[in-house]
């Protein structure tokens, strides 16, 4: 027991640290230091020839009820669910606000829609007129009736109903104005017909020019050049005459033919009937003071004659 024990000292003094214990004492026993109780390691094996299908086998004693796992609650995720449906109802709110509800349609403006714009067929071509646009200007044609034996038609073009040149939408006018006047014509022209050109009371911005006028009678379908009879200029400017003058060589003989010039509207009233034609307020203005104007000068000349002879 002596020699055990020096060993055991001895041991110590060596590693520095006391050796394990190779038994436990009993209960009861502890003074009794002759009665032991050892106790034997496991076995531990280390091969490595373990299958796959042992890997992944559980013992007995680590079977797990899954009812018995504490999970998490619903409400835990309450507030997750919360916080991402929140950016989603703010963005569906904004959309709400930008997007605006499209305006009903009724039929009453549908048609009146339709009415903006006319489609007509020119030269075997379609186009599309925008009728709001020259609405003002509408009056610029008109049907005065007829004249002769038969269907011949009397077409009235006032030219003191153009826009004015100096419009910052004077082209698109005109050329609306210019298909509008063209396939007004077609739909009054049935047979032979004549032009009356109303000059009177229209200012030189509102005076179409040469293009414009040259492209209408060009654009003009064959059978109604060939059936114009007539082309009546009421009250020529000399911008007019002078225009006329210097395209003379440039146009059919048979239409330079068809050009008359009508000073006043007596003289027109012996060329054709008046009835229908519809003569604007502006040039019935200018005659009354052409009137008024002459009248003025005969006073004022008979009464020099007068003044004359009594010296």
């Amino acid at each position: 027991m002596d020699q055990t024990h020096e060993h055991k000292m001895s041991f110590e003094g060596a590693e520095g640290r006391p050796a394990p214990p190779t038994s436990l004492p009993l209960q009861g026993q502890v003074g009794v230091a002759s009665q032991r109780k050892k106790l034997s390691a496991p076995r531990i094996s280390l091969s490595l020839d373990q299958s796959e299908d042992d890997l992944f086998d559980t013992p007995d004693d680590l079977d797990i009820n899954v009812d018995d796992l504490d999970t998490p609650d619903e409400a835990d995720y309450t507030d997750h669910e919360i916080d991402w449906e929140e950016p989603q109802a703010s963005q569906s709110e904004s959309v709400k606000e930008t997007v605006e509800p499209i305006p009903t349609y009724s039929a009453q403006e549908e048609r009146q829609d339709s009415k903006l714009w006319r489609t007509v067929i020119i030269g075997e071509q379609e186009h599309r007129i925008n009728m709001k646009s020259i609405e003002p200007y509408q009056k610029v044609i008109s049907h005065g009736g007829y004249y002769g034996n038969g269907a011949n038609a009397i077409i009235v073009f006032a030219a003191c109903f153009l826009p004015d040149s100096d419009r910052e939408d004077y082209h698109e006018i005109m050329e609306n104005l210019f298909l509008y006047v063209i396939s007004t014509l077609e739909l009054m022209v049935a047979e032979d017909y004549m032009i009356v050109y109303l000059n009177g009371a229209t200012p030189h911005r509102r005076t179409p020019g040469f293009n414009w006028l040259k492209r209408c009678y060009q654009m003009i379908d064959r059978r109604l050049r060939k059936n114009l009879k007539s082309f009546i200029i009421v009250h020529p400017s000399w911008f007019i005459r002078t225009i006329l003058a210097i395209t003379k060589p440039f146009i059919s003989s048979k239409f330079s033919s068809k050009i008359k010039y009508v000073n006043s509207l007596a003289e027109l009233k012996e060329l054709i009937p008046m009835e229908y034609v519809h003569i604007p307020e502006c040039i019935i203005r200018m005659r009354s003071y052409g009137k008024q104007q002459r009248t003025l000068k005969s006073a004022a000349f008979s009464k020099e004659v007068r003044i004359h002879k009594n010296q």
